[in-house]
């Protein structure tokens, strides 16, 4: 078993032939540069990892959800919470294990095959830069509100050449600007879940709202007014807020002790989940009726505030949702450049994507991101209601594919470490191999029961996601059929990648 990788000081070999990372530094060669670097701090990991299950879409998301199931929304986001932590620790376990920037792609190459690697590192990557556009339009809608002198277009474009600067500066000032970004966010639901908290037991010093309580749970049609249903129906709408809890594994990668960088977000996604998610909403259910007329119009968390006689409670909403938007773009764009440099890597995208500047950023594999993103931005304001509802759609199901591959790798990965280095098993899924099981079950009943969802588009999003993944695959199998990879493909994957092939006890 070769060593654990670890991160460089110095420049890699560039006539190492397997692109086997060399001493001292992290996911291989660097091209004309010296390789990832260590640029991230434990102080940038910890937020990324707090931050990163804190997206904007649950704060302009969740007023759908508790329309669809009323208070009964806070057992879809356990459901859905308690799958996340089932799927990030085996996650946890594999990266752990063998830190790379490709996380769950370069996991799946090793264990699964090529096939498995090279698609959902594209399906990934696909869908970050769907989501840059998303993005950056939604904090240009609200920058436009602040500023009209400057078009909506303008805005889109402003956030995203900032945020790309930033990426192609160095790995340190991208988890500089999470760190600060992370941390409004974090602040400000903190504040939300304590002044709400004592709104709702009364204890609040100059509030008086005749609609908090602990009666709202249970009143004005029960626990769950729309009956037991409403709860799936509620895991489809707020399932995909949750995506992005597995950046800090790509992050990692690049920081100054991977291992335990990995090992301590695994650990604390329970705590992170339990708190951001669950508190924040049992908070906006308590303090007004799940059916109030404001939770609708203003959206969940302006209502509550609004309730409670805040000043500016949109105004102040609204300077949430754009850190956390510009957080989203920040990340996203970091998320994307990395699998698409892990790719490059592993032969599976042009090589150009490998190469590092010498402050050890992908520079090619940021701009190629970016573009795309670019051209996405420019789809929603020219063909909003055609091609890039498309590219919406098609992405829309990748997290839950997402999710199902880490799944079946880690029941094949485990057994690979077991094997060779057992000692590396420093996180270790709950209950192996029986919850991994259940989770891979679970995914595959929600991806099933949206293909009933006709409502919330979920059949649409399915089936165009679907498509789009069966594109990628036959590619990803025509690739490994031409390149006559075959079963030694995944291990000389793996051999890239940090991690020896079955039964190679170098």
């Amino acid at each position: 078993m070769t060593s654990q990788p670890t991160l460089k000081t110095t420049g890699n070999s560039p006539g190492d032939p397997t692109g086997t990372p060399s001493s001292g530094s992290t996911d291989g060669p660097g091209g004309d540069g010296s390789g990832l670097q260590a640029g991230l701090k434990n102080r940038h990991l910890s937020m990324i990892a707090i931050g990163g299950v804190i997206g904007a879409g649950l704060f302009v998301g969740s007023s759908s959800g508790i329309a669809a199931a009323g208070p009964g929304i806070l057992l879809s986001y356990a459901l859905v919470g308690t799958l996340v932590v089932l799927v990030m620790r085996m996650l946890g376990e594999m990266s752990a294990a063998n830190p790379t920037s490709g996380s769950f792609s370069a996991h799946a190459d090793r264990a699964l095959g090529p096939w498995a690697g090279f698609s959902i590192g594209w399906l990934y990557w696909f869908f970050w830069v769907v989501v840059l556009a998303v993005e950056a339009t939604a904090g240009a809608t609200i920058l436009e509100g602040w500023i009209p002198a400057v078009p909506q277009w303008g805005w889109a474009l402003i956030v995203m050449v900032v945020l790309t600067a930033t990426n192609l500066a160095s790995v340190g000032s991208y988890g500089e600007f999470e760190f600060w970004f992370a941390g409004i966010k974090v602040v400000a639901i903190g504040a939300f879940i304590v002044i709400g908290g004592l709104a709702v037991f009364g204890v609040l010093p100059g509030v008086d709202s005749d609609s908090a309580g602990l009666g709202n749970l249970t009143e004005h049609g029960g626990f769950l007014p729309h009956g037991a249903g409403a709860i799936l129906t509620g895991i489809l709408l707020v399932v995909f807020s949750f995506m992005g809890s597995e950046i800090a594994t790509l992050a990692a990668g690049e920081s100054e002790d991977p291992q335990r960088a990995v090992t301590k977000a695994t650990n604390s996604i329970i705590w992170r989940i339990g708190v951001f998610y669950l508190g924040s909403i049992f908070v906006v259910v308590c303090l007004l009726p799940w059916n109030s007329e404001s939770i609708a119009e203003d959206g969940s968390y302006v209502a509550a505030l609004n309730s409670l006689g805040i000043a500016h409670a949109g105004q102040i909403m609204n300077f949430i949702v754009l850190t956390s938007v510009l957080s989203c773009l920040n990340s996203g764009l970091y998320t994307a450049s990395r699998m698409a440099f892990s790719l490059g890597r592993r032969g599976d995208a042009p090589k150009a994507f490998a190469r590092t500047t010498r402050r050890g950023v992908p520079r090619n594999a940021i701009i190629a991101s970016v573009v795309f993103g670019f051209v996405a931005v420019f789809f929603n304001y020219e063909f909003p209601d055609s091609v890039f509802l498309f590219l919406v759609n098609s992405s829309g199901a990748v997290a839950l594919f997402v999710w199902l591959v880490i799944c079946f790798s880690q029941l094949r990965m485990r057994r690979i470490i077991q094997a060779e280095a057992p000692e590396k098993l420093v996180v270790r899924m709950w209950l192996y191999p029986y919850l991994t099981w259940a989770s891979a079950a679970l995914i595959v009943f929600v991806l099933g029961y949206m293909l009933t969802d006709t409502e919330h588009n979920g059949r649409t999003t399915v089936l165009l996601s679907l498509l789009v993944a069966a594109l990628v695959l036959a590619v990803a199998l025509v690739k490994q059929h031409l390149a006559g990879r075959g079963d030694g493909g995944a291990a000389r994957a793996g051999a890239r990648d940090g991690v020896p092939a079955d039964g190679d006890s170098r």
